[in-house]
C-alpha cells in the first residue's frame, strides 16, 4: 500500500467531524438570533436608575438569551450603591434583575462633595431623599468611621450632625451638644446624656462636664 493509499482513509474519517462542527455552529448561531433578550425587568432599586442597572449588567435587548449569565451580569456590582444582585433568565426572552441597595445612615461632606454613607462605612455618590440623615463633616485626617460609631451609639438621641477635627468630635443634637477629645470616652459616657437634657456637654476620660 502506497503513502497516498494510507492517507485516504484518514481524510475520509475527518469529514464527519467537520460536518458535525458545521452543524453545531449553525445551531449555536441560530439560537443566538432566534432567542434574543427582549424583556429586562429591574426590582429593588431606589437610588440607581433601572436603565443604569441594565447597562451595568449587560442586559441589552438583542443579546443572546442563551448566552447571558453571571460572567456578563457581575458588572452591576461595580456600582457602590449595589450591595448584591440576583439575575434570573426567564424563558424564552426575559431577564430579571433584583438588586439590594446599601442603606445610607448618614451624609458626609468630603472634598466639597456630599455623599451618602452606609453603616459599614461604604461611601455612595449622590442619592435622593437623604436630607434627614445625620450630617458628617470635618477637616484633617478622615474620621468618618469614628463619626459613624458616635451616630450609632447615640441613635436614640436623634443626632443632627457630627463634626470632626484632629482634636476631637462635636455632636449636635436637636437641643444641646456634646464635645469630646477622646472617642472612647465619648462612647463610654454616651448613656449619661439623658441625665442632662438640652445641655452642652464636654466629655473627658474622667467624666462629664455640663455647661449651664
Amino acid at each position: 500500500m502506497t503513502t497516498q493509499e494510507q492517507a485516504a482513509p484518514t481524510a475520509r474519517r475527518r469529514w464527519p467531524w467537520v460536518a458535525g462542527a458545521v452543524v453545531v455552529g449553525a445551531a449555536l448561531a441560530g439560537s443566538w438570533f432566534g432567542l434574543p433578550i427582549r424583556q429586562v425587568g429591574v426590582m429593588g432599586n431606589r437610588q440607581v436608575p433601572a436603565a443604569r442597572i441594565k447597562a451595568l449588567a449587560g442586559a441589552q435587548a438583542g443579546f443572546g438569551w442563551l448566552y447571558y449569565g453571571g460572567w456578563r451580569a457581575r458588572g452591576v456590582l461595580n456600582n457602590p450603591w449595589i450591595e448584591s444582585a440576583v439575575v434570573t433568565r426567564r424563558y424564552p426572552d426575559g431577564v430579571s434583575i433584583a438588586v439590594t441597595e446599601r442603606v445610607p445612615v448618614a451624609r458626609w461632606e468630603a472634598s466639597g462633595r456630599v455623599q451618602a454613607v452606609a453603616a459599614d462605612g461604604a461611601v455612595m455618590p449622590g442619592g435622593v431623599g437623604l436630607g434627614a440623615l445625620p450630617f458628617i463633616q470635618g477637616w484633617g485626617p478622615d474620621r468618618h468611621l469614628d463619626a459613624l460609631r458616635v451616630i450609632r451609639a447615640l441613635s436614640a438621641y436623634n443626632v443632627r450632625s457630627v463634626e470632626y477635627t484632629p482634636a476631637g468630635l462635636r455632636v449636635k443634637l436637636p437641643s444641646g451638644s456634646i464635645w469630646s477629645g477622646d472617642l472612647e470616652s465619648l462612647l463610654k459616657y454616651a448613656g449619661s446624656i439623658s441625665m442632662y437634657p438640652n445641655k452642652d456637654l464636654t466629655i473627658y476620660p474622667w467624666g462629664v462636664s455640663v455647661q449651664e
